[in-house]
């Protein structure tokens, strides 16, 4: 056997032993971050602008510092879309612990005010919502956790007496 030939079949050995590891790295099943829309908060509703605080918890359930970078979202009220954007806040989420962030929106229902008034007419009715979006975490290479939450609100519960 020649020297060279012997030279590459180590170098392939050396590169397929080194590959594997490789592939080990990102083969850690570290459990998803999990994101709660907790709150709904009205801060002003006007005929062409609603302002509302969107209240989020962000559950760590992981054994390393959790950094989020953002979240992009959409909301749909019944087939309506509410919202959609994107909000960029750092913070860091201690291993197996939960952190609040509060999401400020504003919207223009009055295109769509029909299909509002007809949600309304019944207060104590439930709506349903749908959440949709992405968590970006991660402190020098993003990585993004899917969200999707499915419920409902009673427009009574928002509706000042």
């Amino acid at each position: 056997m020649t020297q060279p030939s012997q030279f590459l079949r180590i170098t392939c050995l050396l590169l397929f032993i080194g590959l594997g590891g490789c592939a080990s790295w990102g083969g850690d099943e570290t459990p998803e971050p999990q994101v709660h829309l907790v709150k709904v908060e009205v801060v002003r509703a006007r005929l062409l602008e609603q302002k509302f605080m969107l209240h989020f918890r962000v559950d760590n359930p992981g054994e390393g510092d959790l950094t989020v970078r953002g979240l992009t979202y959409r909301i749909h009220l019944g087939d309506l879309l509410l919202t959609e954007g994107e909000h960029e806040h750092w913070f860091t989420v201690r291993p197996r612990r939960s952190a609040y962030f509060k999401v400020p929106i504003r919207t223009n229902l009055w295109p769509q005010v029909r299909e509002v008034v007809k949600m309304l007419e019944k207060p104590r009715q439930q709506i349903p919502y749908r959440l949709e979006g992405e968590l970006e975490t991660g402190l020098f290479i993003a990585d993004y956790v899917h969200l999707e939450r499915n419920g409902v609100i009673i427009a009574a519960d928002f509706i000042a007496e």
